[in-house]
């Protein structure tokens, strides 16, 4: 992954984005590829991971200035190759990854760990597949996984495994109807 030299400039020796409406900075251990797009440096305003890479943003991959990265101290968050992400809310302890040509809507949030409950909990990672598309006010719980090719559908609670290719919908998701698969 290449970093991007042209979006960043140096403020009193953080990186920061060039024309940013707000004042913060991108902390060193987010790796942005070149060709990548950062809306804001608000985004990281809660990202406190003290992993060697602590965000990581690949090729072509688009993080909106309305999204929220709230990454604690051992949280990993992968977008991979084209992946969109615009107004979502990512509450990370161990790790959430979102695939590669994945679209995730404004309002949805991600939260591999149940914070500030009495009962407690270990963080479980969120995987998100290649080409899915989560639907705005969605969420999705810890611990689960959304195949390759699938859909949630709007105001949706996933609080289990979606399979690849399907449509899943409702509090909590179900599976609604499964969709073809692309042979290329």
């Amino acid at each position: 992954m290449t970093v991007a030299a042209t979006r960043f400039h140096t403020v009193n020796g953080a990186r920061a984005i060039v024309d940013d409406w707000y004042p913060g900075t991108v902390p060193q251990n987010v790796l942005v590829d070149a060709s990548a797009y950062v809306g804001s440096s608000y985004s990281f305003l809660r990202c406190r991971s003290e992993r060697a890479v602590g965000v990581e943003i690949g090729r072509a991959a688009s993080l909106c200035d309305a999204t929220s990265l709230d990454v604690g101290p051992r949280g990993l968050v992968r977008l991979g190759e084209y992946a969109l992400v615009n107004g979502t809310r990512i509450f990370c302890d161990a790790e959430v990854e979102i695939g590669d040509y994945s679209l995730v809507s404004w309002d949805v949030v991600l939260m591999d760990a149940y914070r500030g409950c009495p009962r407690g909990s270990e963080p479980r990672p969120i995987r998100i597949g290649r080409n899915c598309w989560v639907g705005f006010g969605a969420c999705v719980l810890p611990g689960v996984s959304i195949g390759d090719g699938s859909i949630v559908a709007a105001r949706s609670v996933v609080a289990q495994d979606v399979p690849p290719y399907v449509v899943a919908a409702g509090n909590p998701a179900r599976l609604v109807r499964e969709l073809p698969r692309d042979n290329r």
